[in-house]
């Protein structure tokens, strides 16, 4: 097995013992996103949705550095503090996808990194 690891200036660095995404073969996967800005690796403060959103553009931003898109997911994670929040995420993810829709986990969890709501992880296929 031959992986190489991706490296994205555009969204958080990877804050313990992982890469941001792993390409091996055809397939990427992404490590879980937070609401981080990458740039200050703080959590945004703002709405739900607006964190959701960072994710999104996070997730999408090493989809490129891995040599795809997010348009070449094939699963999601999602982790949330509270499945209450499950129709916004809903929402946001669909400005960034298109069908058919890749596949997907929701997962109520106790507690996330840096105490944020949501984190969302990713794999993608690319041919």
């Amino acid at each position: 097995m031959s992986k190489k690891e991706v490296v994205c200036e555009t969204a958080p660095s990877a804050i313990g013992t992982y890469s941001q995404a792993i390409n091996v073969g055809n397939f990427t996967f992404i490590s879980g996103q937070i609401p981080l800005d990458y740039k200050t690796m703080t959590v945004v403060e703002g709405t739900f949705e607006e964190q959701v959103e960072i994710i999104m553009q996070s997730l999408g931003n090493i989809a490129k550095s891995s040599g795809g898109s997010i348009d070449d997911c094939v699963k999601f994670t999602v982790y949330l503090k509270d499945l209450e929040n499950f129709s916004t995420v809903n929402s946001v993810m669909e400005k960034y996808l298109s069908k058919p829709y890749p596949s997907r986990a929701a997962i109520e969890v106790s507690r996330l990194p840096k105490d944020v709501e949501v984190e969302i992880d990713a794999v993608l296929f690319k041919e």
